[in-house]
């Protein structure tokens, strides 16, 4: 696996990093990174002024979310999605964010968007409203699936919001990869296999990610609906109880990661491997869920009774992700043509940030996963993925105290250890793409956030939780409170990409397809849910 370049050897069959900084720095790979694409999903909850979910219909002003390709919903109607085009531009996608959260918050009303992860003033999760696609089939389809939801894992956590950062890179990286390790695969599979070793890598390290970005160390008691939990939670106000030490509650057993999906053992070595992981649980029958009727039933609570409903209802951290053809499964569009980009669903919403997600994080993951990317990634069992689990779970309740430690390969390590260890090559990655993009923020970036790593204030965490305890106020009144200033910056704005021309023939467009969508329907919703579930 030797490939000689000039007068130097690179060994890259391992993917180790220096030497892949290494190879791809001389001249013909120098600008191969040139042309990282990404997009943005960023979840946002309206909420009444007085803070309280609101229990309006998905905004008439916005268009259809059924159709609108860049404002829909999520799981209840209150939450919209801001979806962006994929960019090579990180300043132009956050001008996009702030530009279709300007023209929502006009259609809105008196109304705000919420502007942190965790739901507040919620009084009984039938206060959330199941999102509504219309009478078509496909829309159907969307609702119920999200009524199975609710009645799965209850609507409380539907109302969590996040951001999903999506990444690709370019042809011209994969192609000079694939010659400097000399490969025997196809381009295609080339390729998989190399966005699973991100992936694996990016498992191993999702802690710090927790650590850096965490935003969610508190929440209103309201949310736990009277549940029992051990957490060591501090209270403040007349309702809010917080994680002193804590980052990220969305990413815990309270958020997303729920302990219903524990026995799930979707692996990340081949993609065959991960396509049949998540198969098995899209097609086996669930003992939880068995007694709950589906799309069969006169009165349906669920689209099916198997352990995942649909693929979508994963819910990993990150996700190997192929835009899939018009009837086609997630899955089926991996199998057909390999892994196209990864979706990282581990970012809670920023609420330093008027539209969820700042240049500096960009910069942090374009970096950070580069670097998943390209140094070593073996095989990971799944004693391995439980132990990566595992910490970060640690830094979710406790990653901000002093001397923590984590479980490094079945020893312990302190987290600044570790975290110092991943800056230090972090640091390498930087100047590598600092100079195939010739600029210097990538290195500011990195070097900046490597100061976090032994001053916890510095995370968004702990500035959060300051910030709370300084104000007196509880987390909900913090929340409002940012909320009505976020606004305010929306309303005084310009459009930045988007003109309201376009978003307003984009209603337009949106309105005529669902329609579209609903006179084309020619068999009933159950003949549909057959063919769906079973194709042949």
């Amino acid at each position: 696996m030797i490939k000689p370049l000039g007068s130097r050897k690179y060994f890259l069959a391992t993917h180790d990093l220096t030497n892949a900084l290494d190879a791809l720095s001389v001249t013909q790979h120098k600008h191969a990174i040139n042309g990282i694409k990404r997009g943005i999903e960023r979840e946002s909850l309206r909420i009444k002024s007085d803070g309280v979910i609101s229990a309006q219909k998905h905004p008439e002003g916005v268009g259809s979310a059924l159709t609108n390709g860049q404002i829909t919903t999520d799981f209840s109607e209150s939450l919209l999605e801001f979806i962006t085009p994929v960019s090579e531009s990180s300043t132009q996608t956050l001008q996009q964010l702030k530009d279709l959260q300007k023209f929502t918050l006009e259609k809105m009303g008196d109304e705000l968007l919420w502007p942190i992860s965790m739901p507040c003033f919620i009084e009984h999760q039938d206060d959330i409203v199941i999102a509504q696609f219309g009478s078509s089939n496909v829309g159907q389809m969307k609702t119920l699936y999200r009524e199975g939801l609710k009645n799965r894992y209850g609507s409380m956590m539907q109302a969590i919001a996040g951001v999903h950062f999506n990444i690709s890179f370019p042809d011209s990286l994969w192609q000079s990869l694939h010659t400097l390790k000399n490969s025997d695969l196809s381009l295609e599979d080339f390729i998989s296999d190399g966005y699973l070793a991100l992936i694996r890598n990016f498992k191993r390290e999702l802690w710090l990610i927790s650590y850096l970005f965490g935003a969610s160390p508190a929440l209103c008691s309201s949310f736990l609906q009277g549940r029992k939990t051990d957490l060591p939670f501090k209270k403040l106000g007349k309702g809010t109880l917080y994680l002193e030490v804590g980052t990220a509650l969305r990413l815990g057993n309270l958020g997303y990661t729920n302990s219903a999906q524990s026995s799930l053992r979707v692996m990340y070595n081949s993609l065959d491997e991960y396509v049949a992981g998540l198969k098995k649980s899209i097609n086996t029958p669930s003992d939880i869920y068995g007694n709950l009727d589906d799309y069969t039933s006169e009165n349906p609570k669920q689209l099916n009774k198997n352990i995942l409903q649909i693929e979508n209802e994963f819910y990993s951290p990150i996700r190997p992700k192929r835009n899939a053809k018009n009837g086609e499964t997630p899955t089926d569009a991996l199998l057909r043509a390999g892994i196209e980009y990864v979706e990282i669903r581990a970012l809670d919403v920023n609420p330093f940030s008027e539209v969820g997600i700042d240049i500096e994080q960009f910069h942090f993951l374009d970096v950070f996963l580069t670097y998943c990317l390209l140094k070593s990634s073996p095989a990971m069992d799944w004693e391995e993925q439980t132990r990566s689990t595992e910490n970060l779970d640690t830094v979710v309740n406790k990653g901000r105290e002093k001397g923590l430690e984590l479980n490094y390969f079945n020893q312990p390590r302190t987290l600044q250890s570790w975290g110092e260890d991943i800056f230090s090559q972090l640091s390498e990655v930087a100047k590598y793409m600092d100079t195939a993009y010739d600029v210097s923020y990538y290195s500011s970036t990195i070097e900046r956030m490597a100061t976090w790593i032994n001053n916890p204030g510095l995370t968004y965490s702990g500035r959060y939780v300051a910030e709370l305890e300084a104000s007196g106020l509880d987390n909900g009144h913090y929340a409002l409170a940012i909320a009505e200033k976020y606004k305010q910056s929306h309303q005084a704005a310009d459009y930045q990409v988007f003109s309201k021309q376009w978003l307003e023939e984009q209603v337009t467009r949106s309105n005529d397809a669902q329609r579209a969508i609903e006179q084309s329907d020619s068999v009933s919703f159950t003949a549909f849910l057959n063919a769906y579930f079973d194709p042949k």
